[in-house]
């Protein structure tokens, strides 16, 4: 172990062609996981040389070893016995597996081909792959059936298996911003406050931002922002919880007014901070130091 610091943690996330690798290395990137997909075997050795460099801080990898690199494969089980002398690092195979009927069934509704069987009949490939993993699937410390899991049951397992601790994975980022230069283009959801008065038009106000509490205070003293501000409030009480259920890591809430700078930057900060009570939150103004002529 190195200087006294805590092990690194290795996943090793492989298993069926169909079986689900996709969902779980996204759920693992959402646990904060550095994430490689399609890691030839060959190449583990130097990986964890790059892992054990002193001078990074990568303590969480996990890393996504299947068929698509089968010319490397044969040399996985030579990799695998390497992790077990490292005394510094925590090394896990995840193995996702699923009965034949469904892994058919998913490459018909993809119209992908298995690697395996590229031009030919998908279960023919599906079982040659299963001969291929059996010895490695014997070698797992955590094996997950996804034949009957959607891709929330299977992204909540994860979370359930390798969070650390009360670690929240949830969280909600509220951006302002000003309609005269855009929608943000990763927003879920969109409020438009530019029905509210506006501080722009309040001469000493102008070169001021919705962080000042003299505009803050303006914004707010209005009867439309305090029903405003409670009816989006309910709401997002009430969608929230359901985002979180269906999967969703984080949801982008976007607060509009014409510039971003008064309105908008006022709203999300409150938003912000009355969330934050059940909620990781995050806040941030994209347009709040552009002005008129910059």
């Amino acid at each position: 172990m190195r200087n006294g610091e805590h092990e690194t943690k290795l996943v090793i996330i492989t298993g069926m062609s169909g079986a689900g690798k996709t969902v779980a290395v996204q759920s693992f990137e959402d646990l904060g996981y550095y994430c490689v997909d399609n890691l030839p075997p060959a190449l583990l050795p130097k990986f964890l040389e790059l892992m054990r460099d002193s001078t990074n801080n990568i303590r969480k990898v996990a890393l996504v070893m299947d068929l698509r690199g089968r010319e490397f494969f044969d040399s996985l089980f030579e990799a695998l016995d390497v992790l077990g002398k490292e005394d510094w690092l925590e090394e896990h195979i995840l193995f996702l597996d699923a009965k034949d009927e469904q892994l058919v069934s998913r490459y018909k509704e993809t119209r992908r081909s298995h690697p395996l069987a590229v031009g030919g009949l998908p279960l023919n490939g599906i079982q040659q792959e299963r001969k291929i993993l059996d010895e490695l699937r014997g070698r797992a410390q955590k094996i997950i059936d996804t034949t009957n899991l959607k891709p929330k049951e299977l992204r909540e397992k994860i979370v359930e298996k390798y969070t650390e601790g009360k670690q929240e994975i949830f969280s909600v980022h509220m951006v302002s911003f000003g309609f005269k230069y855009g929608v943000p283009i990763d927003a879920d959801l969109v409020f438009d406050v530019r029905f509210l008065p506006n501080p722009h038009y309040v001469a000493h106000m102008q070169p001021l931002t919705g962080l000042n509490k003299e505009v803050s205070s303006y914004v707010f003293k209005w009867t439309d922002t305090k029903k405003f501000n409670e009816k989006v409030l309910d709401l997002l009480h009430f969608m929230l919880p359901q985002y979180k259920k269906e999967g969703k890591s984080q949801l982008v809430v976007a607060i509009g007014c014409t510039g971003g700078q008064h309105r908008s930057v006022a709203i999300s900060e409150y938003f912000a901070k009355e969330l934050s009570t059940q909620y990781t939150t995050h806040v941030s103004h994209r347009d709040i130091e552009k002005r008129k002529g910059h």
